[in-house]
């Protein structure tokens, strides 16, 4: 056993953990890898003790139950052919606007993050639905690349969510909580981006050009009729699974289990179900949920080594001793997130820094839904920030090659995006009850 300072620990810890991203090993092999050897070099063989009881503690946490079962239920919805649908109707409703479909692709992804919360599903279902349409017309190939990135990634923040049902637990927080205070700041950046895109597609027309009448020459009734059959099942599922939650009629993992079975029904409903459809559902679901598993076991090895070995004081003292008091501590703490998402999967980040950054939050004086919302919405960009921005990524892998999109109008298209998060974390500030005001009225 060797005995090292906290400060030479905290070095070596994340060293190596940047070191072993930046080479290219999985996230999860150098999780896993760097607390491996730090632990045993530290402690010797009964560090094996400690990573079996950090992997029988988060594999027996009940609320995680509602993770694969969300996941469930936004690949079947997935399935169940209601993106293309509400595309269409969405497409004859906003067409004649400047940038009216660029506006209904966030709108889309707005709906959809309420029913898929998976950000691949979201990004490719937009990329192949949303994006032929607007490059067709004339759109500005970045626009429109943005404007997909930006409605898919709603999907993680806004409930129910994966991201939020594994940041509960680590957090000691309430996921139905969590679920509440996310709505508000979800819709909030989904309003922001549809305001950036409207305004400038009207300082700019020529980026957006609007649907000539005759492609939307429908009557009226049937544009009704096509939103309303498109809208309204979705909607109902949504409302059923957070309604309940609100209400205090089920748990978060009782809500989950309903929305998955629902969103079988509705596959069934729009006759799209399939046994093929079924076991690719379960297959894709394993296999999501797998990973998850995965990467949470080597990160909370991760962490119970660190903060073990007394790393966690560390961070704490660095961030309370910046300068600024409680609100530069707070801008620490969302810099280093910004920071890491350029270079970690958010479940790397998530797993790594919540056991170590939670109990900042009452030190300093912050509501702990407010400032775990702050997180949340923060890790928005991460989709969006290369190196490692899925966003970018996903929609570069489906995006149909007869379409010339680039990784350059991709990134061109996210960045006022990125900027518009930002946007919305200051509002965040600046309003708290943003995020604190539906928590506080739930049933209890």
């Amino acid at each position: 056993m060797t005995t090292l300072s906290p400060e030479l620990i905290s070095i070596i810890m994340f060293g190596g953990l940047l070191a072993g991203v930046l080479i290219g090993f999985p996230l999860a092999a150098v999780i896993g890898g760097v607390a491996l050897i730090v632990g045993y070099f530290a402690w010797g063989g009964p560090v094996t003790d400690l990573f079996y009881s950090r992997m029988y503690e988060l594999v027996r946490s009940y609320v995680i139950l509602a993770a694969p079962l969300f996941i469930f239920m936004g690949l079947a919805m997935e399935r169940s052919g209601i993106a293309e649908k509400l595309y269409d109707a969405l497409y004859l409703w906003l067409g004649g606007l400047r940038g009216g479909l660029a506006i209904g692709t966030v709108l889309l992804g707005t709906i959809l993050a309420a029913c898929v919360g998976v950000i691949g599903a979201s990004v490719s279902m937009l990329a192949l639905i949303a994006l032929p349409p607007m490059v067709k017309r004339g759109y500005s190939k970045s626009i429109a690349s943005g404007a997909v990135c930006a409605g898919g990634t709603l999907g993680i923040l806004i409930p129910p969510s994966i991201m939020l049902v594994i940041y509960g637990p680590m957090a000691e927080i309430s996921v139905g909580k969590l679920f509440m205070a996310a709505i508000f700041p979800g819709f909030l950046l989904s309003g922001l981006y549809c305001s950036y895109i409207a305004v400038r597609c009207l300082v700019e027309p020529d980026l957006a050009p609007a649907v000539p009448p005759q492609d939307r020459a429908v009557p009226f009734g049937k544009k009704m009729t096509m939103l309303l059959t498109s809208l309204v099942p979705p909607t109902v599922l949504v409302l059923a699974v957070l309604g309940s939650i609100f209400l205090g009629i089920a748990p978060p993992t009782e809500a989950a289990a309903v929305g998955a079975s629902a969103a079988v029904i509705l596959t069934i409903a729009y006759r799209k179900f399939s046994y093929r459809a079924l076991r690719d559902t379960a297959w894709e679901t394993l296999r999501i949920i797998s990973k998850v598993i995965f990467i949470a076991v080597c990160a909370y090895m991760f962490t119970g080594i660190f903060l073990g070995l007394g790393g966690g004081n560390v961070v704490r003292d660095l961030i309370l001793a910046t300068p600024g008091g409680r609100w530069g501590s707070f801008a620490a703490v969302m810099f280093m997130v910004f920071i890491l998402g350029f270079i970690l999967d958010w479940l790397g980040i998530l797993f790594i820094i919540v056991p170590i950054i939670s109990p900042l939050a009452p030190a300093l004086g912050f509501d702990p839904i407010w400032f775990a919302m702050m997180v949340c919405v923060n890790l928005q960009t991460s989709f969006m920030t290369p190196p490692l921005a899925y966003a970018i990524f996903f929609l570069r892998g489906v995006a149909p090659p007869e379409l010339g999109i680039t990784t350059a109008h991709i990134v061109r298209g996210v960045m006022p995006f990125v900027v518009l998060i930002l946007v919305g974390l200051a509002l965040c500030i600046s309003f708290p009850q943003i995020i604190l005001w539906l928590p506080g009225m739930m049933i209890k």
